[in-house]
């Protein structure tokens, strides 16, 4: 007997589908070696933009979008809050310690934040070529970034992951990254994953760079019509950044 899904999802669906597992192996290599963890985030953005490129080359079926919110949830929203969780907890932080218990509310804060942003995304902005508030790609991109660059002290972690969860429900507006841009980021992500040591740890500043820029500059200093080459947003679902 062929499954529900045989003959009805494409490419791209597969593509989100093995996302949506990529997230939950990063939730389990969290616990035994957290730059490997956000090595897999990272590749998970990767594929999420890549599954846009497909869906908009090749199309994608009807339950794209819907197929694209709830592998963002595993890979951008429970794996780099279990990161956090899991470096604060490694630091020696221990119940009821303050550190502790932020180190624990606060990436579950970030969760519910995420799947708000993700849920608000798909009622309002799917058809837009700007959104509100931070992607939880990007958030998610930044966190990883952040502890491949060597910042993995837990209160600098918990602070960002903080500042990330409040600006995923702002309303700031933030454009769709043009097609250039994203593979330029995607190309830094790329080798941020697969080199270690000094150069790793170089490219990873770099992606965090690009990334922090785009959040404190984006809303206000990149514009869609500056440029019209087409953007990364508008393929299989949300946040395809």
């Amino acid at each position: 007997m062929k499954p529900r899904f045989a003959g009805r999802f494409g490419l791209a669906d597969a593509v989100t589908v093995t996302n949506a597992a990529v997230g939950f192996v990063a939730v389990i290599a969290a616990t035994i070696d957290v730059e490997l963890a956000a090595r897999l985030v990272l590749f998970g953005a990767i594929a999420d933009a890549l599954d846009g490129i497909i869906a908009r080359a090749r199309g994608s079926s009807e339950a794209g979008e819907h197929l694209d919110s709830l592998a963002d949830v595993a890979s951008f929203g429970v794996a780099p809050a279990t990161l956090v969780a899991i470096t604060t907890i490694d630091a020696g932080a221990a119940f009821p310690d303050p550190m502790f218990l932020l180190g624990i509310a606060v990436p579950a804060v970030y969760v519910a934040m995420g799947v708000t942003r993700l849920g608000l995304y798909s009622a309002y902005d799917v058809e837009s070529e700007e959104t509100k508030g931070v992607q939880t790609t990007l958030a998610a991109t930044m966190i990883a970034a952040a502890v491949l660059a060597g910042y993995s002290d837990p209160i600098v972690l918990v602070g960002l992951t903080t500042v990330l969860a409040a600006l995923m429900v702002s309303r700031v507006t933030y454009p769709d990254l043009h097609a250039q841009d994203a593979a330029i980021m995607g190309v830094v992500q790329a080798v941020a994953i697969v080199h270690t040591g000094y150069w790793g740890r170089v490219f990873a500043f770099a992606l965090l760079f690009l990334a922090g820029s785009y959040l404190v500059f984006g809303p206000w200093f990149y514009w869609r019509d500056c440029l019209d080459i087409g953007a990364v947003g508008s393929g299989n679902g949300p946040d395809d950044v």
